[in-house]
């Protein structure tokens, strides 16, 4: 089926590798810690980020005391902020879908990263955009895709949901949505095409 809408997640589909995981390599690095101490400081609290029930300076004082480092908070919202790698060929398929296919964002995301994305390559092609940590919910919850769809005004049978990870494709299913598992740019212009929608060729895709 023909999808009228495309429900995209962020990380791991418009970024090189996941998000998280490069604020970890880099914070680990800046301080010549072992990764996976900081992974683990990192992800015990960093749902708080993703729900907004903190900002990043809160968090940085939680993440720079469990680490035992010291750094102004400026420091590291750069570090963080660097962490971000696009994946350029995502961002010209973005720019090729038609106007008339509805575009949507839904993304379990971070306070300054947000902003960053709203002021940056692209964002105007979304119709719709769900940040996690503006709603105080994330995916898998039902009720994040139910928000997404309703603000692109449509049903779930007509949107095409793009993510990386399992359990977030599983519960776009569960809701009537046709998925896609992330894992390169390429099989997924050969998804659009095997659904019915064909993009303009652009100079990095064949």
């Amino acid at each position: 089926m023909k999808p009228s809408g495309i429900l995209f997640d962020w990380g791991g589909v418009f970024t090189v590798g996941t998000f998280d995981g490069r604020v970890v390599r880099n914070t680990a690095r800046r301080f010549g810690l072992d990764e996976e101490r900081v992974a683990r400081a990192y992800f015990t609290e960093v749902r708080r980020l993703e729900l907004g029930e903190w900002g990043l300076a809160r968090f940085w004082t939680y993440f720079a005391e469990a680490l035992g480092v010291e750094a102004p908070y400026a420091e590291f919202e750069a570090l963080f902020l660097s962490s971000v790698a696009p994946r350029r060929e995502m961002y010209e398929v973005l720019a090729a879908i038609p106007a008339e296919v509805v575009v949507g964002l839904l993304s379990n995301n971070y306070p300054v990263i947000s902003d960053f994305l709203r002021a940056g390559e692209g964002f105007d092609r979304f119709d719709a955009v769900f940040f996690s940590n503006e709603e105080g919910l994330k995916k898998p919850d039902a009720r994040a895709f139910e928000v997404a769809l309703e603000r692109m005004g449509l049903p779930a049978g007509e949107v095409l949901f793009v993510d990386d990870h399992p359990d977030n494709i599983a519960a776009a299913e569960d809701l009537g949505l046709m998925t896609h598992r992330f894992e390169a740019t390429e099989p997924f212009v050969r998804e659009l095409e095997r659904r019915g929608l064909r993009l303009p060729a652009a100079p990095n895709r064949p």
